[in-house]
């Protein structure tokens, strides 16, 4: 499915993962609804992409006239259902909704029996709140508006209405100490990815989720740059951490190419996380 000329919904799109891939998309010809936290950057963020305008201009991929694309910063909780249908909304008032990438999550960690006693039942709660339902919310909705437009015609044959790209994360195959809710969030993606690509099939809607490992986001920037670099040197290849153009680069070609669906691909330099 061809990227230009398409509407995309980021979710944590004001920072890390979510920021680099609604500029990818926005490069390559989509207009772009980031949907983040009201207390976020979003709003500088989608002026910045307004102002700079897309690295590759509009129309030169296809080689046809096509509108210049747009960014439009929505303030929204993934966890809200009114919030997040006003994000699918602008979404579908720019044009058609083809693209949905989820990428906002938390990390809080916690041991089952830490220095200050039980985990709070709250703190998982939290935690599964918004990394699994808030991911499904946003899917269930978009994939809504979906199905309601026209399908694209595909190059190599085919039709096709639209892509969803979840994140998981390596945890929820090799969780830490301290991970539980964690990693039970994101097993909890990757084991819907599926399902949901099964039933969406029908409605011509692929649904991709990819599992980075150790990334540069926010939540890293907060590590001393001995600890980074430390992280770093447990990548077997190459030996640093991902960046998150890295995973814009993963999301764009997952839209492009027809064939992945229903399936969670590892962005992780081939690491296997230890125990601790």
């Amino acid at each position: 499915m061809e990227i230009e000329d398409s509407v995309a919904l980021i979710t944590g799109g004001a920072s890390g993962l979510g920021a680099a891939t609604a500029r990818r998309l926005f490069d390559a010809g989509a207009s772009v609804v980031l949907a983040d936290l009201g207390t976020s950057a979003g709003a500088a963020y989608a002026d910045e992409l307004n102002a700079a305008g897309p690295r590759n201009p509009a129309g030169t991929a296809s080689g046809r006239e096509v509108a210049a694309p747009k960014a439009v910063f929505v303030p929204a909780d993934v966890t809200s259902e009114d919030q997040v249908q006003a994000a699918v909304d602008a979404a579908v008032g720019l044009g058609p909704l083809r693209i949905v990438v989820n990428c906002a999550g938390i990390a809080t960690p916690g041991k089952v029996l830490g220095r200050d006693g039980v985990l709070p039942l709250e703190t998982f709660q939290r935690v599964i709140q918004i990394n699994l339902v808030g991911t499904f919310n946003v899917v269930r909705l978009a994939a809504a508006a979906m199905a309601a437009t026209e399908p694209a015609v595909s190059e190599l044959g085919g039709e096709e209405r639209g892509v969803i790209i979840n994140t998981a994360s390596v945890a929820a195959f090799d969780g830490q100490i301290g991970q539980p809710a964690y990693a039970a969030s994101k097993g909890g993606v990757a084991a819907m990815t599926l399902p949901l690509a099964r039933e969406l099939a029908r409605s011509l809607i692929r649904v991709v989720t990819i599992a980075p490992g150790i990334f540069e986001t926010p939540m890293m920037a907060g590590l001393p740059q001995e600890a980074q670099e430390s992280l770093g040197r447990q990548v077997p290849h190459p030996s640093r951490l991902g960046r998150p153009a890295e995973y814009a680069n993963l999301a764009a070609h997952i839209v492009e190419n027809a064939m992945l669906n229903g399936e969670t691909i590892r962005l992780d330099g081939a690491i296997r996380m230890g125990p601790k």
